[in-house]
């Protein structure tokens, strides 16, 4: 069976939605405040001839924004026009680590998220559908709004922000639970949440001689909130680490992806398939229901292990592991098919083509 080759690679791109006034700016203006030194490109998308919220965002993206004004993004350009914008962000020249597409609050987010996904820019991948709602004002947004059950359907993430002003910020959570189609829900005042929970956040030490947003706004928000946690970030999300010195089996691991918890956002790290492929290991990135595999050539002084890091919303870490301690492989010996399952979400370099979970 032939191996494909690994890719490039890829810079996540993630999609933040919501209605008007949920706040999506000022979680925009938070990842970029707290990003541990990633760096951020955003697309910010403005209704209106007047671009307030690529105002808000420009002080502190700099050259890193594409600002798009005076109309609806989904409804303002095609797949094409959009990957000449994620080109423009994705350039190695730019150093960026993420991009951040914020909609207009009346865009379509199946839309956008259908745009990414047909992207044929090499440099980039799908990282996920942020949905914003406002506790305080989501049941008179729903009279408003019916559409927006279908919105929190499609959602990877939903950031349940001001849930301090709402009533009754417990039942808030409890109801769009149920409305999402098992996404992690993490609740949230003043849109604050860790990047951490979106995308991953690189060391400051990697910026030495370099001014990160960290040192330039290390007061912002510290005490902001009072209380006995100053500058803590209560995001209601769990991390589970899982190491293995013994490969997994690959149909093992993809019983387990195909049925992996409600809450469970993000899967990321590499895979030791053993005797199923000698010669690469995995990478895996997945966020809510999208995944993908790459393979790489094992490092030479690497050890050979799968080191997978997960981390969700409510989750149940012990099920969790146990059920990858059950993907370990007790063959000494591969059979020809059992790649298959995994093969299926690799890219081929060829074609571009990639399934979704």
């Amino acid at each position: 069976m032939s191996q494909p080759s690994p890719g490039p690679q890829q810079i996540p791109v993630v999609v933040l939605a919501g209605f008007l006034g949920s706040g999506k700016t000022t979680l925009l203006n938070h990842l970029l405040h707290r990003s541990g030194g990633t760096r951020i490109g955003a697309i910010v998308n403005d209704f209106g001839a007047i671009e307030i919220d690529a105002m808000a965002v420009a002080g502190a993206l700099g050259d890193s924004t594409v600002s798009l004004g005076n109309g609806c993004l989904c409804c303002a350009v095609d797949s094409s026009e959009l990957d000449v914008y994620l080109e423009r962000l994705a350039r190695p020249s730019t150093g960026i680590d993420v991009i951040v597409i914020e909609a207009s609050g009346l865009a379509e987010p199946q839309e956008l998220v259908r745009m990414v996904l047909a992207s044929e820019h090499p440099g980039i991948v799908y990282g996920g559908l942020v949905e914003v709602v406002d506790a305080a004002e989501f049941e008179d947004t729903r009279a408003k709004h019916p559409e927006i059950d279908r919105h929190l359907a499609l959602a990877d993430l939903v950031v349940v922000n001001k849930v301090d002003r709402a009533q009754d910020g417990e039942r808030i959570l409890g109801l769009v639970r149920d409305l999402t189609d098992g996404a992690a829900v993490a609740p949230a005042t003043y849109a604050r949440i860790d990047p951490e929970f979106l995308f991953d956040c690189r060391p400051g030490e990697e910026r030495i001689g370099q001014l990160s947003f960290d040192d330039l706004h290390q007061h912002d928000g510290l005490h902001e909130h009072g209380g006995d946690h100053p500058g803590h970030l209560h995001t209601g999300y769990d991390s589970l680490p899982f190491t293995s010195e013994v490969p997994l089996d690959p149909r093992r691991l993809m019983d387990f992806l195909d049925s992996r918890p409600e809450g469970l956002y993000r899967i990321k790290g590499y895979v030791d398939f053993g005797p199923y492929d000698v010669h690469n290991r995995y990478a895996v990135h997945v966020v809510g229901r999208f995944l993908r595999f790459y393979p790489e050539p094992w490092p030479a002084a690497d050890a050979r292990l799968t080191q997978l890091v997960l981390i969700g919303s409510g989750i149940d870490s012990a099920a969790l592991a146990e059920g990858l301690e059950a993907c370990k492989s007790d063959a000494p010996h591969a059979d020809e098919h059992g790649m298959w399952g995994v093969l299926r979400y690799v890219q081929d370099p060829e074609d571009g083509a990639f399934e979704e979970a």
